[in-house]
């Protein structure tokens, strides 16, 4: 099975989205992460749910966890605050710039071995510059499973 017979459409955000609402969107939808585009719709990143997640943690308690339990509900609920105002754009961490991308008539080891690599929940299939759809994680399971 190449990438291309694996690969579905998925929700998209744009650089300029609100991150709240990239954040809602991937909460509501139980996503694993969401690909971003650059203001010509080409893919430009991929912002796995955990990098959201990372985002609302204070950097104190990232540094020493033990600290996560003396933290308050109300605190935890403030650290939701961290994404309002902010930008899709602002939440990517610079090594997480670069769209992984498979191509249309990759297998499912190539594709595997590339979501194993960058540890990424998702990867973009492309046929040039054309966004062709999304394989997740699950979905590249089923498939081998299924093989």
């Amino acid at each position: 099975m190449h990438a291309a017979q694996m690969a579905e459409e998925y929700p998209v955000v744009s650089m300029d989205t609100d991150a709240l609402e990239a954040a809602r969107l991937l909460a509501e939808h139980q996503l694993p992460g969401i690909v971003v585009t650059d203001a010509d719709g080409s893919a430009a990143a991929v912002l796995p749910a955990s990098q959201v997640v990372r985002f609302l943690v204070p950097k104190y308690v990232q540094d020493d966890p033990s600290l996560a339990g003396v933290l308050t509900e109300s605190m935890c609920d403030r650290s939701v605050e961290k994404l309002r105002g902010k930008k899709v754009r602002d939440v990517i961490p610079e090594r997480l710039s670069q769209v992984p991308a498979a191509k249309a008539d990759d297998t499912i080891v190539e594709v595997a071995a590339m979501m194993a690599r960058l540890r990424c929940p998702l990867i973009a299939v492309t046929d040039g510059d054309k966004l062709l759809g999304i394989i997740t994680a699950s979905r590249l399971l089923a498939a081998a499973l299924n093989a």
